[in-house]
């Protein structure tokens, strides 16, 4: 069989060109238009403020084992964050799809074939009609110059995409440690105040019967049964709404932990101490909140991902090389093909090149300046809301430390008074009805203090998400 080769271009050249630097603006990170202050303005009201380095695993400081087990197993088995470690593998995926899109393609190819002639007449002459036999091997090549940077700029973009990917999944780890907290807190805190609330129903159970043996014994009114049953009706009416919260805060950890409802109420049934946060709370500064924040860090990786496509709109408008090429075996029967000295070699070069396409290109040129100049906004408007939300944790939960220490002395206060009552009552001055009131106050105090500390429990939590702690530890795969 004949060889041919074809080589319009130089290999060599084509090279040279390849090396041409990529189109469209280089990122240099995201932009200064936002002066990022040195500390935080809303400390003040929070005295058990730090600005050394927070916690990473923030909800240690709780110190409660049962809370440390339930974040670890809904980070390792909650649908969500396994949905995002999907996402997660499917962007680096195609980070890796870009990066081949660079290199060459080869393939092989093999063919076998029984093709019937029909009869050929060339004036008085004539070919019979005849089956001819065909075999070929052959293995083929392909491969785009990357003359101006698109496809660079596509492993860039690519690989800025699949890092806001990450910062996603790490954004879905914050907002489940909170979730997870937030509803153990409650839980918590629920189960501690039904346990008052019965307790407060007992004790005027008995200031009922006490007050209905004073009416039967003519010294006092109908009206004061009727106020104390009121009072009492009232209390057991909250009762069931207490209850239905614990289900309900329950059912939420157990679904947050990947578990059907109900799963974990053996597990809770047991009533503990309130959580509550450390002593000393450590914020950092404003800059650290920055870098931590997954939301901003997503933002960022969006706006370089956008400015990378800038360059894959500008290279589209010049013109496109591509190489092919083709080394082949064959003939009428099988044994040509093991003729390695009679083959087949063909190199292809294609440029092609849409000079013109009445705005086409320039459209999409303006098209991606307009995505990153919007990602650009979007970034400086995710970088504001980050220094709200930590400013306004901040304020929440330093007023909130005020409002317990307010309650705890009405608390003390009403410890007080049912111990003095106590001693009365013992010395003959006051009355047992006298003394089920002052510790029927006591346990109010304490309803108080409670759900002001359940608060502050809560906010520090909120504090810590608006922080952006809780995903610089180790993902479970």
């Amino acid at each position: 069989m004949r060889r041919l080769s074809f080589f319009p271009l130089s290999l060599l050249g084509a090279t040279v060109l390849a090396g041409c630097s990529a189109l469209g603006p280089d990122y240099a990170g995201p932009p200064d238009g936002t002066p990022i202050p040195t500390g935080f303005a809303r400390t003040g009201s929070a005295a058990a403020i730090s600005s050394a380095a927070p916690l990473a695993r923030w909800w240690q400081g709780f110190n409660d084992a049962e809370l440390d087990r339930l974040v670890e197993r809904a980070l390792a088995a909650n649908p969500d964050m396994a949905a995002a470690r999907a996402r997660l593998r499917n962007a680096r995926l195609a980070v890796d799809l870009e990066q081949a899109a660079r290199l060459p393609t080869a393939g092989l190819s093999a063919m076998a074939a029984k093709v019937r002639v029909p009869e050929v007449k060339f004036g008085e002459q004539s070919i019979d009609s005849q089956w001819l036999s065909l075999y070929t091997l052959g293995a083929n090549a392909s491969w785009e110059a990357d003359l101006f940077g698109s496809h660079a700029r596509s492993v860039q973009a690519a690989g800025a995409s699949a890092q806001a990917t990450a910062a996603n999944l790490a954004d879905v780890q914050l907002s489940l440690t909170a979730e997870v907290a937030q509803n153990y807190v409650a839980l918590r805190a629920a189960q501690k105040r039904l346990a008052l609330s019965r307790e407060a129903v007992a004790r005027q159970e008995r200031m009922l019967a006490l007050m209905q043996q004073r009416y039967n014994g003519g010294t006092a009114s109908r009206l004061d049964v009727s106020k104390l049953a009121s009072q009492l009706d009232s209390t057991r009416a909250e009762l069931p709404a207490q209850q239905a919260d614990i289900e309900t805060h329950g059912n939420a950890l157990a679904v947050l932990l990947g578990l059907a409802p109900g799963s974990l109420d053996a597990e809770l049934a047991a009533a503990t101490e309130l959580p509550l946060p450390p002593a000393t709370v450590a914020v950092g500064d404003p800059a650290g909140l920055l870098k931590r924040r997954p939301d901003v860090r997503a933002a960022e990786r969006t706006l370089a991902a956008r400015t990378a496509q800038i360059g894959m709109a500008e290279a589209a408008k010049f013109p496109q090389l591509k190489f092919s090429g083709m080394l082949g075996l064959g003939g009428s029967s099988i044994s040509d093909l093991g003729h390695l000295g009679d083959f087949t070699l063909a190199l292809l070069p294609q440029l092609s090149w849409s000079f013109l396409d009445f705005g086409r290109n320039a459209a999409r040129i303006s098209q991606a300046e307009a995505s990153r100049d919007e990602a650009q906004a979007l970034y400086r408007s995710q970088l504001l809301a980050a220094l709200k939300d930590a400013e306004n944790a901040l304020s929440r939960f330093g007023h909130r430390r005020m409002a317990v220490a307010s309650y705890a002395r009405a608390k003390a206060a009403a410890d007080e008074a049912a111990a003095l009552t106590g001693q009365r009552q013992r010395g003959g001055t006051a009355s047992t009805l006298e003394l089920l009131d002052a510790e029927r106050q006591q346990i109010l105090a304490e309803q108080n203090l409670l759900g002001a500390l359940a608060g502050l429990s809560s906010d520090y939590i909120g504090l810590q998400k608006a922080l952006g702690l809780g995903w610089e530890a180790e993902l479970p795969s």
